[in-house]
């Protein structure tokens, strides 16, 4: 594939739509594209590492291994969002890991120190990014906060109105969202199990919440999910 052919994957989304071809040629894009099977890490124990990637196909768990040996999963990423030192820290990734997941995926990689002198002389993209890693950050802060402090039924609802959020139409009557997640998933990122979670879907399907099945899930009322992920 060629240079132009690849920037014109990346330009499909927002954040690089509006960069130039040297813009995208100073961060070395069209040299580090990679490709890694399902099972695959991109990174493990990342101790020292300072580059950011872009997922153009596929999935990526992203997590860690606790001290009793046991894989604790913090985040899916799917295509169009960014992983890696999002905070352009270098080190910053003390322990962490980031793997293929359930299909081959495709990746681009690029140095933060490269993507730093690029948001330096484009304040339009400094802005698009913060605010990017501003939501992804306050996911990640409202999802631990509901582990310490929620029951699980409370933390489902909570995930599930992320995913309506980020996925659906939330100022929509009903909207449904790719289903890329299985209660398995779903169950590490909450902290449940597996059981728990299949339990408490079939649940909000008896009482008009969701419908779903392996393709979508469905909510029939976006309202009636807010105001049970909001108490009100």
């Amino acid at each position: 594939m060629s240079g132009d052919d690849k920037w014109l994957l990346i330009r499909n989304y927002d954040l690089w739509a509006h960069l130039t071809d040297q813009e995208m040629e100073d961060l070395n894009i069209v040299h580090n594209f990679i490709e890694a099977p399902k099972g695959d890490y991109i990174y493990f124990e990342a101790f020292h590492h300072n580059k950011l990637y872009f997922v153009k196909e596929g999935f990526i768990r992203i997590g860690y291994i606790d001290d009793s040996g046991r894989e604790v999963i913090k985040e899916i990423i799917q295509k169009g969002e960014l992983f890696g030192q999002i905070t352009l820290e270098k080190n910053s990734l003390n322990g962490e890991f980031a793997q293929a997941y359930k299909s081959e995926v495709n990746l681009c990689a690029f140095a933060i120190d490269d993507f730093q002198k690029l948001l330096e002389k484009k304040p339009l993209l400094a802005l698009k990014y913060s605010k990017m890693v501003g939501f992804k950050l306050r996911r990640i802060e409202s999802r631990l906060v509901n582990l310490l402090n929620k029951d699980v039924k409370s933390r489902l609802l909570n995930f599930l109105w992320q995913l309506v959020q980020k996925h659906g139409d939330s100022n929509a009557g009903s909207t449904c969202i790719p289903n890329y997640l299985t209660h398995e998933d779903i169950a590490n990122l909450i902290g449940s199990s597996r059981q728990s979670v299949t339990t408490l879907f079939n649940e909000l399907a008896t009482d008009g919440l969701v419908t779903y099945n392996r393709r979508e899930i469905c909510f029939p009322d976006v309202k009636k999910i807010q105001n049970h992920y909001t108490g009100a």
